[in-house]
């Protein structure tokens, strides 16, 4: 089978498996390296040219990069040519990194620095509802109650849905944000000069304000659904609460800002302070 007859059917497999528009595009990205970086057509790649690439390619790749790899080429091989080019690779070990997270102070210092009305509503929306980059992007005028003070995020991450809590800081905000949409028709809450919102848009406008405001942590639009989860855990609010606000399936996955909050922490006082009683 030629490379090109094989993706083709890849993306067919994975639309019909309804993955993400994210899966499909990662997944045909997997492929195509493999086959541009061997110069062989499909039928004739081994694992030991996997593994192969994988010394060359991936070494300095953190183990959840390469666990992916793996999963997308054991999907397109097990489902294409009913083979699978991963048997007998052994999976890293996942690295268990705490994700970098705001204080309070620095969220409010980070959302001075947003440029634009528009910009600073979807930035503080973000971090004041926990979300994805991609559940902004796709969230739409209906989607929101604002009697109700709730919001819907339909077929977020793992195709589910999921309510959210509208702030009372940015209702009038966002009131007029959805009558100023409708009256252009558009559909979605929020969209650029050329219609839909990109994510690596949002994405530029959270990193360019964190370096204006001299935040010296690495800072994306997740590290403020990070500090949203943290910040509630730091104000005693259920940690099944927090699942269910951030549409975590499973509950370990959660337990992780157990781990990070600082101000709790700090709140901890020291056995030797204790004992010399200062």
């Amino acid at each position: 089978m030629k490379k090109e007859e094989f993706l083709k059917k890849l993306e067919i497999e994975l639309k019909i498996s309804k993955n993400s528009k994210y899966t499909i595009r990662n997944y045909l990205d997997v492929n195509k390296k493999i086959f541009n970086f061997l110069e062989k057509e499909p039928d004739n790649i081994t694992s030991d040219d996997i593994k192969f690439y994988m010394a060359e390619k991936l070494t300095e790749n953190a183990a959840a990069t390469i666990i992916v790899f793996l999963s997308a080429l054991r999907f397109s091989f097990s489902t294409i040519l009913k083979r699978d080019v991963t048997m007998g690779i052994k999976r890293p070990k996942k690295e268990k990194k705490l994700p970098a997270v705001l204080t309070k102070n620095e969220v409010i210092k980070l959302l001075e620095h947003v440029p634009t009305k528009k910009s600073k509503l979807m930035t503080w929306l973000i971090y004041a509802s926990g979300f994805r980059v991609s559940e902004l992007v796709n969230l739409k005028i209906s989607d929101l109650d604002f009697e109700e003070m709730i919001g819907y995020l339909r077929q977020a991450k793992g195709k589910k849905d999921r309510i959210f809590n509208i702030p009372q800081f940015l209702l009038k905000n966002l009131k007029k944000q959805a009558r100023k949409q409708q009256e252009n028709e558009e559909e979605y809450l929020f969209t650029g000069p050329k219609g839909k919102l990109s994510d690596r848009n949002i994405q530029k406008i959270v990193r360019n304000a964190a370096k204006k405001a001299k935040i010296n942590k690495k800072v994306s639009p997740h590290t403020l659904r990070h500090s949203f989860a943290t910040h509630l855990l730091e104000n005693n609010v259920d940690i099944r609460k927090i699942q269910e606000l951030l549409g975590h399936a499973d509950l370990s996955t959660t337990q992780i800002y157990t781990h990070v909050s600082t101000e709790e922490l700090k709140k901890i006082k020291n056995p030797l302070d204790h004992m010399m009683g200062i």
